[in-house]
């Protein structure tokens, strides 16, 4: 990691005026998560990002008799992490603006969380549930909309109908045998996953990772933003009725997959990375390169007709516009927040694994709507292409790994920039060297805390091409 993170202890009463601070100074709050520092005490982290250039802030705070104060209404991203918290903590945050359950339990003898909906007293208003089964092969989630005729008066996703406890499965495990975990949290992210728990890891054995393996990181992290964004788009065309631009997506995607495959032996990249580097040393097959170039050509001319194509535009520009202002309040990430004109990049921010080396463009849009959204990950798509054939040649000889234990009671926070946007993992270590707490702030959580605001107001032939354009997953939430 470039930019060391800097810890500091806080008193409850001094939490406000810190975020005050942090805001008025061109920063923003990333997560906030609780962990059981001592058998008799919690304690609550806070993740800050300063203004870009600055180094990354981890508060520490103890709650008083389990209480602390509410930061939704100053930074209103922590307000699905402070109502986790009480969820599966019990801590109460004092002035929640919406103090109701947001993990919806469904263990045997535990009740399901009430669900909260506004008053109506539009008699000609009405309620849609939508899910949790739904069409296709997509997560199960539930919709419930709120509507008159096809006008969305007000809109509710329910998205934890299968708390899967992924975070609690690390606990007990060895850092080794954690990365495999890493990988399986969130398929279509297994190496961004991997990489930001390896890096936690890491930090937390104080180790730095050869020049081999960092080089060889970015390449498979630019290999699955590829795919990803060619699934995205593939899903996008499909949401516009374009079927033939849904099999040409879905066709290059999958040859992306078989680039991955030959390169590593596992579709998804999985089984490669681990703390300290490499599992192994790697090798490009002879004629990947030439195979990486024709697939740039067939994508470039795929991008290309989709934006020819009338129908996709006329459906996406204007559809589900997400303001700059709400973008950054609720916490948007990734492409999202880049398609609303926030200029933010972890892997140019705060460079890691060999990111430092090479010219990261971050491509942004203002307008907000599906259309900037798509724009982005065109624009990400090409720079990707030109990171591989800027890094491919410089590939470095040498170790792939070095010996990497975390220290006992240790603790290390990595990330990366995932396709979705920033990923993070902080790892707390045990007394004997097994993981004693790992937290995940996934991009998917904070992008479904946005996305509703795009959908208010909005109409029911619009929807899901919104959702697709946001490439939303549910696995992001359900840890």
């Amino acid at each position: 990691m470039s930019a060391p993170l800097q810890k500091l202890v806080l008193d409850a009463d001094a939490l406000q005026a810190r975020v005050e601070q942090l805001l008025a100074g061109g920063g923003r709050m990333q997560m906030a998560y609780a962990w059981q520092a001592e058998p008799d005490a919690l304690e609550v982290r806070y993740l800050a990002a300063p203004a870009t250039g600055q180094p990354l802030e981890l508060w520490c705070v103890r709650p008083v008799d389990g209480v602390l104060p509410s930061m939704a209404l100053h930074a209103p991203l922590l307000g699905w992490y402070e109502r986790e918290m009480q969820d599966l903590y019990g801590l109460t945050f004092r002035g929640h603006p919406e103090p109701f359950p947001l993990v919806i339990e469904r263990s045997e003898g535990v009740p399901r969380a009430p669900l909260t909906l506004p008053d109506v007293v539009d008699p000609q208003a009405q309620w849609l549930g939508f899910g949790p089964v739904r069409a296709d092969v997509v997560e199960s989630a539930q919709f419930l909309f709120l509507y008159i005729g096809e006008a969305i008066v007000h809109y509710v996703p329910r998205l934890f109908l299968k708390h899967r406890g992924m975070e609690r499965r690390f606990e007990g495990l060895s850092p080794l045998h954690g990365c495999v975990l890493a990988e399986r949290v969130s398929g279509v992210g297994s190496v961004a996953h991997a990489l930001a728990y390896c890096q936690a890891v890491e930090q937390a054995a104080g180790c730095a990772v050869p020049q081999y393996a960092r080089q060889w990181r970015v390449l498979l992290a630019e290999l699955e933003r590829i795919y990803n964004h060619l699934h995205y788009f593939g899903q996008l065309a499909d949401a516009t009725t374009l079927k033939v631009g849904q099999a040409e997506g879905r066709l290059l995607e999958e040859r992306v997959k078989q680039l991955a495959g030959a390169l590593t032996g596992q579709r998804f990249m999985r089984n490669v990375l681990c703390p300290g580097g490499l599992r192994r040393e790697m090798a490009v097959p002879a004629d990947w390169v030439d195979r990486l170039s024709v697939l740039r050509k067939g994508v470039e001319s795929y991008l290309a007709q989709l934006e020819r194509t009338t129908s996709y535009l006329d459906r996406l520009i204007t559809t589900g516009v997400l303001p700059r202002e709400v973008a950054f309040d609720q916490g948007a990430t990734g492409p999202i927040e880049r398609a609303s004109g926030l200029d933010r990049d972890l892997r140019r921010d705060h460079p890691y694994a060999a990111y430092d080396e090479l010219p990261v463009p971050v491509p942004l849009a203002e307008s907000g709507d599906a259309h900037a959204r798509a724009q982005v990950r065109a624009a990400e798509l090409r720079a990707s292409f030109d990171l591989l054939e800027l890094l491919l040649p410089q590939l470095a000889s040498g170790p792939c790994r070095v010996p990497c234990e975390a220290m006992p009671g240790s603790f290390g926070l990595g990330w990366a920039e995932s396709p979705r946007g920033s990923l993070y993992y902080a790892v707390h270590v045990n007394a004997d060297g097994t993981l004693a707490r790992v937290k995940i702030k996934s991009p998917s959580f904070s992008n479904w805390r946005a996305f509703p605001f795009t959908v208010h107001q909005t109409n029911m032939m619009d929807y899901a091409i919104n959702e697709a354009s946001f490439g939303l997953t549910i696995a992001g939430c359900d840890r």
